[in-house]
Order: structure tokens, then sequence, then C-alpha cells
């Protein structure tokens, strides 16, 4: 029985064509209220540590390994979390987890605008990790495929094109406010977004599709469904999103360095390292414009693509000013594209029969993933050097594109 309450007399939103209209319902004002929920949920919980992280080592003088580990677990706790937030998505309760998690969020900030030791600081971002599992974007793709189903990736475009804008808004706030009155007034101040905007974006948006009368596409998984860690397109898509994953954080943390290492001055490399975000927006543009025209596996197989040819970029960046730009504008517009792909590929591949578990399973190791990393690249960095990095970009991207071909030939 599911636990989600009925709608006996379904209301369409304003601007919707009417109840159990999905296209419509993807493009109504509720999707814009998760999606302005989201921007301000990653700028708040994810990029705090970015914007912030200056102030933190100048005013609390810990080592930057210490620093480090506060996110480090946070997205660690997230993957280990992300299969028990996709089941509550599956039991009908996504605007509950989005804004229980909002809320989570904030008390996770107040204490971090209140910590001392490092013990502290772990502590708080424990919390954050838990309050990221519950309401961003893996919850909110897995409620909009469930509510949405076809027409999920005209809504996740929506709300990744916005949220693409996160950092844009982050760092010069936190930046401006710690500047003038010091980070714990910042901190104070996010956990002040999180629970007077975040939380009841998520909630009225949430609450709004789901009053709206469609019929969930998620539902329990057959009694004699075999497993879905036994089906081969679990672990492909497992992997191909993992090795994404590897490769984007891996240079992206030392995105700067690398092309100063290449002969590039630090001025184009900090203004170069800027317009990723801007990049993504991109290329979640471009998806919006061909949408109905692209199916999401060649789509994806064209992203992968793109990556490979980033990867040369990257080695190739010494070159001058316009390479260093062009591997911005291609990885960028790729993994922005990706954020949006990522979901809809695996409602095409594994079902929608327990979607919300099935997705936060297969993205656990992408998430991992992302959280060694920045280690990986420092190692890499460190010992064999620059160009044992830029190997490294091109086989995890080409390993991609052999995983994601083997999944297509199925």
């Amino acid at each position: 029985m599911s636990a989600e309450p009925p709608a006996p007399s379904p209301r369409p939103l304003q601007g919707a064509a009417g109840p159990g209209s999905a296209h419509a319902l993807a493009r109504s004002r509720a999707v814009w209220a998760l999606a302005l929920g989201q921007t301000l949920g990653y700028a708040c919980m994810f990029y705090i540590f970015a914007g912030l992280v200056l102030f933190w080592t100048r005013d609390l003088g810990w080592a930057k390994s210490t620093l480090a580990a506060g996110p480090m677990l946070a997205i660690l706790l997230a993957a280990g979390l992300a299969p028990v937030m996709g089941r509550l998505v599956d039991r009908g309760r996504g605007p509950e987890a989005m804004a229980g998690g909002a809320v989570l969020g904030a008390l996770a900030l107040a204490g971090m605008a209140m910590v001392e030791t490092p013990g502290q600081w772990l502590a708080v971002w424990a919390l954050n990790g838990v309050a990221q599992a519950a309401c961003l974007y893996e919850v909110c793709f897995a409620f909009l495929i469930r509510r949405l189903g076809a027409a999920a990736r005209v809504a996740i475009i929506r709300v990744t094109l916005v949220a693409g804008f996160a950092s844009t808004l982050a760092f010069p706030a936190f930046a401006a406010v710690a500047g003038a009155f010091g980070w714990r007034a910042a901190v104070w101040g996010a956990a002040v977004v999180m629970l007077g905007a975040v939380g009841p974006l998520h909630l009225w948006g949430g609450l709004a599709l789901r009053r709206q009368g469609v019929q969930p596409t998620a539902r329990a998984a057959p009694p004699d469904a075999p497993p879905v860690w036994r089906l081969p397109a679990f672990w492909l898509l497992a992997l191909v999103f993992a090795l994404v994953s590897m490769n984007h954080w891996m240079v992206m943390s030392f995105l700067v360095p690398i092309f100063v290492a290449q002969g590039q001055s630090e001025g184009l490399a900090v203004f170069a390292a800027a317009c990723i975000g801007p990049a993504q927006v991109a290329g979640r543009l471009l998806l919006m414009r061909w949408e109905a025209r692209v199916g999401n596996s060649r789509a994806t197989l064209f992203t992968l693509g793109a990556l490979v040819l980033a990867a040369a970029l990257l080695a190739a960046s010494g070159a001058g000013a316009a390479v260093v730009l062009a591997y911005v504008a291609v990885q960028g517009a790729a993994m922005g594209v990706t954020t949006i792909l990522r979901p809809v590929l695996i409602a095409d591949a594994m079902g929608p029969d327990n979607y919300g578990a099935v997705a936060g399973a297969i993205q656990m190791p992408a998430l991992v993933a992302g959280a060694v990393a920045p280690m990986l690249g420092a190692l890499l960095l460190e010992g064999p050097g620059l160009w044992a990095l830029m190997v490294a970009s091109g086989v995890f991207t080409l390993a991609a594109v052999a995983a994601m071909q083997a999944l297509r030939a199925r």
C-alpha cells in the first residue's frame, strides 16, 4: 500500500494544461520553485566550503586537511544514504524528504556558525551530509521522475538550468558578508536561507506537483524480479557515472594550478575556472533547445565524446588561451548536460520499478568517486606529475565511453 496521500479532487497548477498533463506540469511554477530551492540549497550547503575556506583557514588556524575532512565526510554520508532517501521518494514522501532536509541543513549550518573544535567541525558536516542526501539533486530528480515520467527531462533541464548559477551566487555572497561581518555571520545567514526559503520552496513545489493527480510512474518491483545488482545495466551505469565523476572532480579540484603549470597566467587560470558554471548552463540551454529531437542514450554518448575531446584539450592547454577557454567550454557544457541525462538514463535503462532506491544505489559509486577524486588528483600531481593526471583523465573518459557503448549494445 502506498504511503502517499490521495488526491480526490486534483486542481491544475496555474499555467498547466490540466491535471494529468505531465508535460505542462514540467513547465509549471512548482518546478521553478524546486529549481530555486535547489539553487539556494546548493549555494548554502555545498558551495559554502569553497566560499569560506580562506576565512576559516585564517581564523581557525587548522590544517587544510582538517578543514577538507568536513565536506569529504558529508559527501560520503550522502552517498551511503542515497538509496535510503530514494526509498522515501518511492513511498511518496519526496516533498517531505526535501523539506526535512532543508531543516536539517539549517541546523547543521547553525552548528557550523558556532564551531570551535575539529570534533565539532566534523559533527556539523556529518549532519550537513544527511541534509544534502535528503534535499539536493538526487532526491529532487527521483521525485520528478516519479511524478512526471517521460516528461521529467523537461523539468530536470529547468531545475539544473537555474541551479547552475548556485556557485555564481554563493561565492560573491559569502565573500561580501564574511568580509563585512565575519564568517560566522555568513554561515548564520545561510542557515536562515535554508529554513526560511529552501524548505518552503521544496515543500510547496513538491506538494503542488503531487496534488495534480498524475499517477506515479514508480512502483514496487514484481516479487519475481531479479535483484538489480545482478543486472549488467546496473553496473554499467554505475561505472559510467563513477568514471565521469572521478575525471571531473580530479581535474576541477586543481584546475587553476594545472593551467599555471602549463604556462598560463594565474589571472587567465582563475578566469577560466570561473567560467565552468556558465559553461554548464550553456550546455543545458543547448539540450533544452534540442530536447525533443535527441534520445537520452544518444545524447549521453555524444556528451561522453565531448569529455574525451575535453581531455585532449586539457593536455594541449599550454598552447594558448584559446585552448584553455575551449577546454572550459567543452568540459563545462558536457558536465552540465550529464547532470540532466543521468536520472532519465537510469529510468530508461532500469525501468520505473523502485526508481528512487535503484537510482540511489547506482549513484553511490559516483558520489564516492567525487569524494576521493581530489585526493587522487593530489597524489598524481605530487607523485608522477601533471602528465600522469592528464593520462588518467583520458583513460577515465575513454573507459566511460566504452561502458556506455556496452550499455547501448544491450
